[in-house]
C-alpha cells in the first residue's frame, strides 16, 4: 500500500487547521479528495484519542463555556426538502469549555443541542477537572441539570445571561443578529466571584474556531456533508490549539500554560502521532481458492 510523504501529511494536515476546504487542498498538495478524507478520518480518530488522554487533571480557576452553532449536509429548516439527507443532517452543536486563564479548551462535544448532550458535556468536563472551579455559562437552561448532576454542589457556578432586542435599523437585514441590549448574572450554585461571570473568552474562542475551520464559515459550500467529519475536524483543530498553536498572549501553548504537557508540538509531531495510532495492515497470507488443481 502507498503512503504519502511525511511532508505531505504534514502539508495535507496544516491545511486542514488553517481553514481551507478538502477539495482546495487536494487541488494544492497534488493528491485525490479520497486520500484527503481517509487523512481526516485517520488525523480526527488519533486526536480525538490524544486529546481524552492527554487533557486530564485540569488544575483550573476559571471555566467559561459556551456552544456554537454550525449544520450538517443542510440547515435545520431545509432537512424535510433535502434530497437523499442523511439521519444526522441538520443543525450540530460544539460545546466548549475553556479554562479561562490558560486558554486551554478542557472538552469539547458535538451533537444537539438538548439536555442529554448538556450533560454528557458536562459529565466529561468534570471527569477532567482537578479541583473546585468557578463556572460561568450562558442561560441556556439545560446548564442547570447538568452542572448538578456533574458537580452536586463542588463547584461555584454562575449564569451570564444576555438580553436581547431587535437588530438596529441601520443594520436590518437577511441576517442581521438581534442587538444585545444588557446581560445579568445569575449566582446559581457556591460563591461565584461577580467580576469574573464572564463568557467572553469561550465566545472569543469560538470566534477563532469558526475562522479556523472552513466547515464553521457562514453562507459558503464547505459546510460538512457528514456528521463524522465534522467531529473529525474539531478533534484535530482542538489538538492543534491546545498543543501545537502558541497563544500569543503566553507566548506558549494553552496545553504548557495549564501544566498539561511540557513541550511544544509541531505538525511533524501530530503526524507522527497519526500514523502510531492508525491500525497496522496484517499479514498477507497465502492465496485461496475453492477450485481444485488439476
Amino acid at each position: 500500500m502507498n503512503k504519502l510523504p511525511l511532508a505531505k501529511r504534514v502539508q495535507i494536515i496544516s491545511m486542514l487547521c488553517e481553514g481551507s476546504s478538502m477539495r482546495s487542498i487536494s487541488r494544492v498538495a497534488d493528491v485525490s479528495i479520497n486520500t484527503v478524507s481517509k487523512l481526516l478520518v485517520d488525523a480526527g480518530k488519533a486526536c480525538a484519542t490524544f486529546h481524552d488522554e492527554h487533557v486530564r487533571g485540569v488544575k483550573a480557576r476559571r471555566v467559561q463555556v459556551d456552544e456554537i452553532w454550525s449544520f450538517t449536509y443542510a440547515k435545520q429548516k431545509n432537512v424535510a426538502t433535502a434530497k437523499a439527507a442523511p439521519e444526522e443532517a441538520g443543525d450540530t452543536w460544539t460545546w466548549t469549555a475553556i479554562d479561562a486563564e490558560s486558554k486551554l479548551i478542557v472538552s469539547w462535544l458535538v451533537g444537539g443541542r438538548d439536555s442529554e448532550y448538556a450533560m454528557a458535556f458536562m459529565d466529561d468536563l468534570a471527569g477532567r477537572l482537578a479541583n473546585r472551579v468557578q463556572l460561568t455559562s450562558d442561560g441556556h437552561k439545560a446548564y442547570l441539570e447538568a452542572v448538578e448532576g456533574a458537580f452536586g454542589g463542588d463547584v461555584d457556578y454562575a449564569m451570564l445571561v444576555k438580553m436581547y432586542g431587535a437588530a438596529p435599523e441601520s443594520a436590518r437585514g437577511r441576517y442581521s443578529p438581534a442587538e444585545c441590549i444588557g446581560a445579568r448574572k445569575e449566582r446559581i450554585e457556591g460563591s461565584p466571584d461577580p467580576k469574573h461571570v464572564s463568557t467572553s473568552y469561550a465566545e472569543r474562542q469560538n470566534l477563532t474556531m469558526r475562522m479556523q475551520m472552513r466547515r464553521f464559515t457562514r453562507l459558503t459550500n464547505g459546510f460538512s456533508k457528514k456528521f463524522e467529519n465534522h467531529m473529525h475536524m474539531v478533534a484535530i483543530y482542538t489538538v492543534w490549539y491546545n498543543f501545537v498553536k502558541l497563544h500569543r498572549a503566553h507566548k506558549v501553548t494553552p496545553a504548557m500554560a495549564a501544566g498539561v504537557s511540557d513541550r511544544l508540538m509541531s505538525m511533524e509531531d501530530m503526524a507522527v502521532m497519526i500514523d502510531e495510532a492508525a491500525p497496522k495492515p496484517g499479514k498477507r497470507g497465502p492465496y485461496k481458492t475453492d477450485k481444485k488443481a488439476g
